[in-house]
């Protein structure tokens, strides 16, 4: 499940044969523009098709950095079109398709219908779907998921180390198992480093439950009334809602909270408040999904994790020292170590979490 804001933003949580949800983006339509190319060469041809504009989207701007990486590999040419709503959205996808290019790489669940229909129109065509699968298996869709849960866990572990209060909590989109996959692992992962954490879920929900950062700054309140000092902001645009209510509840000593974002660094436009990120690598599985694809090993599900190097956190990455995030402080050397020996313990099959949405 991955969290993006768009105007009507998105939070996904993806397995096999599941159309998810997601959110994060603003930017510029490249639909009226006819996209982005970079030439590589006179080899393959790859185009990628955004359900938002790209603009300062950093989930977005992963997958451009994939769809790139993948024409330099082969030698080959990319192209990008960015949309902003359902029309742009089906309108690039079919250029794209008119230019027939070696791959059409799509990101989110908005394409699942639209990447269906081409897809039994154009059967010669490759399809490779990130974030999202369509209901029915095609011989040539390929589809991208991951299991943000492993992540989400090792959030969780961080604030299990990291509460002062033994109280953490999450503010989720909405009481759904794909959902829930950025809320129960966070609370499990908690418990993992202490037994005596309790936890607490808060879902947004209502009209507009993608992008009501007012109802989710409630929500992150009420949280901390209760006593919760580290909370997993899984609010989708409604995050800075979350972010907000860290920064109000500083005003004094024990008075404060620290949250968890999601899908890129959230650190940078919430400085002191947010510990870390459960990062969603879009690049990965656009490079690997066309290099798959590429391979004659097309039309199945790939799914992405810690071990895939698909999902991963902030503290965990290369250039943690100047992500701003409080994870990266000095004294969270010994909780950071634990961590990575939490994730390596699931990438080697050691350790499973649990998954709400199997």
């Amino acid at each position: 499940m991955s969290l993006r804001t768009r105007r009507s933003p998105r939070l996904t949580a993806a397995t096999a044969g599941i159309v998810c949800a997601a959110l994060l983006a603003t930017g510029c339509n490249a639909a009226a523009k006819g996209g982005d190319s970079g030439e590589g060469g006179s080899g393959k041809a790859f185009t990628l098709v955004t359900p938002d504009p790209v603009a300062q989207n950093e989930f977005l701007k992963l997958a451009v950095t994939g769809v790139k990486a993948a024409a330099k590999a082969h030698g080959g040419s990319q192209k990008v079109f960015q949309s902003s709503d359902t029309d742009s959205r089906q309108q690039n996808v079919a250029s794209a398709v008119d230019a027939a290019p070696d791959v059409v790489a799509l990101v989110g669940f908005e394409f699942a219908d639209i990447v269906a229909q081409q897809a039994e129109a154009h059967p010669k065509q490759q399809f490779l779907l990130v974030d999202a699968c369509t209901k029915k298996a095609y011989e040539n869709v390929t589809c991208a998921v991951f299991r943000e849960h492993e992540a989400v866990y090792l959030a969780g572990a961080e604030a299990g180390l990291l509460t002062e209060s033994g109280k953490v909590g999450a503010v989720d989109v909405l009481d759904t198992p794909q959902f829930r996959r950025y809320s129960e692992p966070f609370a499990a992962g908690a418990k993992r480093v202490d037994p005596k954490v309790s936890a607490r879920t808060l879902f947004v929900g209502g009209q507009s439950p993608f992008n009501d950062a007012a109802r989710a700054k409630d929500q992150a309140a009420t949280l901390r009334s209760g006593g919760a000092d580290q909370v997993m902001a899984a609010a989708a645009g409604g995050n800075t809602g979350v972010f907000q209510a860290a920064k109000g509840a500083k005003g004094g000593p024990g008075e404060g909270f620290q949250a968890y974002g999601v899908d890129a660094n959230q650190c940078l436009g919430s400085p002191g408040v947010v510990v870390d990120n459960v990062l969603k690598k879009t690049d990965v599985a656009v490079e690997k999904g066309i290099a798959q694809i590429l391979d004659g090993k097309g039309g199945t599900t790939v799914s992405y994790g810690l071990k895939e190097g698909g999902m991963s956190l902030t503290g965990l990455e290369p250039g943690v020292a100047d992500s701003r995030c409080l994870i990266a402080k000095p004294a969270n050397k010994d909780v950071l170590r634990r961590v990575e020996k939490l994730r390596d313990a699931i990438v080697a099959g050691k350790l499973t979490v649990d998954d709400p949405a199997a």
